[in-house]
């Protein structure tokens, strides 16, 4: 049944969307909220929405409003290119995937290796997606993984939820990632990576979590193997596999050492930066250019491979480039017809509640919705942003807490059938769709709650 679920594609759900916002700016009223300056930021009076004069938007408009929207998110497109073109020359260094190799195949020669498996690398890959954004990178490793789990007496789905969901809860509960964060703090006009102290606690908790369950569900396969709802397919698997794929690894060399000392100095860097001196988009796109330069020289590109790599990184990027764009687009058809105050002040009573938590709760359930239909973090936080930074105000949540809620709508990627690197995951392990959902659901749940104490956390304190 669910592979006969298909989803529109995201760039004709935009387009649609933009669309029905062109028609709808004939029909809704244009409205306005007075606003005011405090503590040096611009915040909007609930109290002052005022019906104005519309200026409904035709199809010139509407064919206008993409380039409208690349000029406008500009420098964001930018930051997002730049940033993909670095990390896929640190990925042509094949310094990351050296590290993975070398301590998957210490397993063979130590009980404290083979213990520590599942915490060590779910951590890395929760750093992965809290730093840089690992997302589709993960996939690649499902191949290593799955081998490894099924060597160490588990079974596919522990192979495929170490990187996979490792990297997803990394990403949903990032405090680094230019692509979700770094973007939805900017349009949201809140100081870029600011709020990292919590943030970090919040990736913490969510990642031993992770591990926990991991861990105890990886320990009841291998005391009952006949548990796993793959058991049929990786007995085939062990049959099929001769090795490994580690035999021929002969360990990291002093060039991948040097190249990963490089990447997290560029981190720690980018943190005092952001923290010390409020570093924004442009400060931090300069800093990994300056890595790529450099562990490109370190790695021993030339200049070919270098710049081989630095664009493929980049096109890469070019569908999340559009995304932002797009998602703008509608942003610019809304605002120039001046109903994105009327928007705002009808979405409010379905957010607002007595208590400041309560709304913030309900964003975060929104944000989950809408990651059903639309998957690129920083697509997704170019097209709600511009409302729910605004609407955070209304409701008398933190512009700060309204950008964590949108990350917690990220925490159902791993499990919905309209993600195409879930699908494309599953499909490399051969795991239905079905089958890992059910086993899913325990998660979930976990993250369900965690996002919903958190997020009552952050309203509690003010953050």
């Amino acid at each position: 049944m669910f592979k006969k679920i298909r989803m529109p594609n995201t760039f004709v759900l935009l387009f649609s969307l933009m669309a029905l916002i062109a028609l709808a700016t004939w029909f809704v009223p244009g409205g306005k909220y007075a606003t005011q300056i405090i503590n040096g930021k611009t915040v909007v009076d609930p109290a002052s929405f005022q019906i104005v004069a519309s200026h409904p938007q035709g199809f010139v408009d509407l064919m206008m409003s993409p380039i409208k929207g690349f000029v406008e998110a500009a420098q964001i497109i930018g930051f997002v290119l730049i940033v993909g073109g670095a990390f896929a020359v640190l990925q042509k260094t094949e310094a990351i995937d050296s590290m993975i190799k070398a301590v998957a195949k210490a397993h063979t020669h130590s009980r404290v290796v083979r213990a520590m498996i599942i915490p060590v690398f779910v951590t890395l890959f929760s750093l992965g997606g809290a730093s840089f954004g690992m997302a589709e990178e993960a996939i690649p490793f499902v191949m290593i993984f799955i081998p490894l789990a099924l060597a160490l007496g588990y079974d596919s789905i522990t192979g495929v939820a170490i990187p996979f969901v490792g990297s997803q809860v990394g990403f949903a509960a990032a405090f680094l990632n230019p692509f979700n964060v770094g973007i939805a703090q900017g349009i949201a006009g809140v100081p870029v990576f600011s709020g990292i102290g919590f943030r970090i606690v919040v990736w913490a908790l969510a990642t031993t979590l992770t591990i926990a369950f991991l861990m105890w569900y990886a320990a009841r396969i291998k005391a009952q193997p006949q548990l796993s709802p793959t058991y049929a397919l990786d007995q085939e698997k062990r049959q099929q596999l001769g090795s490994d794929g580690l035999a021929d690894f002969q360990g990291m060399t002093g060039t991948h050492k040097a190249v990963l000392f490089m990447f997290v100095g560029t981190l720690a860097v980018m943190v005092i930066g952001v923290v010390k001196y409020e570093w924004f988009v442009n400060e931090i796109a300069a800093l990994f250019l300056v890595m790529a330069i450099s562990v490109g020289v370190v790695g021993r590109l030339n200049a070919d491979r270098f710049v081989e790599a630095f664009m493929h990184g980049a096109k890469d990027l070019i569908t999340t480039a559009m995304v932002i764009a797009l998602a703008r687009a509608t942003m610019i058809l809304a605002r120039d017809a001046q109903i994105i105050d009327t928007m705002l002040y009808h979405l409010m009573p379905l957010v607002q509640s007595e208590n400041s938590v309560f709304a913030a709760h309900k964003m975060f359930v929104i944000q989950s919705v809408i990651n059903f239909f639309i998957h690129s973090g920083s697509g997704q936080a170019a097209l709600t942003m511009p409302i729910m930074a605004p609407l955070a105000d209304l409701v008398g949540v933190s512009r700060q807490t309204a950008v964590l809620a949108f990350q917690f709508g990220e925490f159902t990627t791993p499990m919905i059938p309209t993600s195409g690197i879930t699908v494309g995951v599953l499909a490399l392990a051969r795991i239905p769709w079905a089958t890992w959902a059910k086993w899913m659901i325990p998660l979930q749940l976990i993250y369900f709650v965690l996002a919903l104490i958190m997020l009552a956390v952050a309203c509690q304190i003010t953050w």
